[in-house]
C-alpha cells in the first residue's frame, strides 16, 4: 500500500488562548464527498466553532468548510452542523462533564490520518478569565525571549 502525504493540519489557534484544555479526544466526522475534498485542499476553518449535544449525539457547530471548487449543484453547505463519530461510552462520559458548571467542548485540530480519513481533535475546556489571558501572554513572551537569547 502506498504511503500518503498527509500534511493537512488545521488548528484552532484561539483555543489555547481562550480556554484551559482539560482533556482531549480524537473523533471521526461524518462528511460528504465535496467536504472531504475541500479539507484535503486545506480549505477549512475552526474559528468560532464549538461542539454541542443534540440528543445523545455530538455535533460540531460553526466549522467552516469552503465549497469545493470543482463541485456541481451537489455542493455542500459550508457552515452545516457535522456529526462527530464517538463511542457511546465516550459520549456519556463527556455529556456528564459538560453538564458540570463551566465546561464546554471545542475543536482543536482538524487533520487527515494515515488512512485518508478526516479526524477532529476535540477538547473538554474551561473558559479563561481576562487575567488568565494576560498571564498566558506573559509566559509566551518570556518563552520567546529566552529562545531568542539562546540563539546568540
Amino acid at each position: 500500500m502506498e504511503k500518503r502525504n498527509n500534511n493537512i493540519r488545521i488548528k484552532n489557534k484561539r483555543a489555547t488562548f481562550e480556554y484551559f484544555l482539560e482533556e482531549t479526544l480524537t473523533a471521526g466526522i461524518a462528511l460528504t464527498g465535496t467536504e472531504i475534498k475541500s479539507i484535503r485542499t486545506g480549505k477549512a476553518s475552526l474559528a468560532d466553532s464549538y461542539c454541542s449535544f443534540k440528543g445523545n449525539e455530538l455535533f460540531v457547530i460553526g466549522m467552516h468548510i469552503a465549497e469545493y471548487e470543482m463541485g456541481t449543484y451537489n455542493n455542500h453547505d459550508p457552515k452545516r452542523d457535522r456529526k462527530l463519530l464517538l463511542t457511546q461510552r465516550e459520549l456519556r462520559k463527556w455529556k456528564n462533564k459538560v453538564n458540570e458548571k463551566g465546561f464546554t467542548i471545542i475543536p482543536v485540530t482538524l487533520f487527515i490520518n494515515d488512512k485518508g480519513l478526516a479526524k477532529l481533535d476535540i477538547a473538554l475546556a474551561r473558559g479563561k478569565h481576562f487575567f488568565d489571558k494576560r498571564e498566558t501572554l506573559k509566559t509566551k513572551d518570556s518563552k520567546r525571549e529566552m529562545e531568542r537569547l539562546e540563539r546568540y
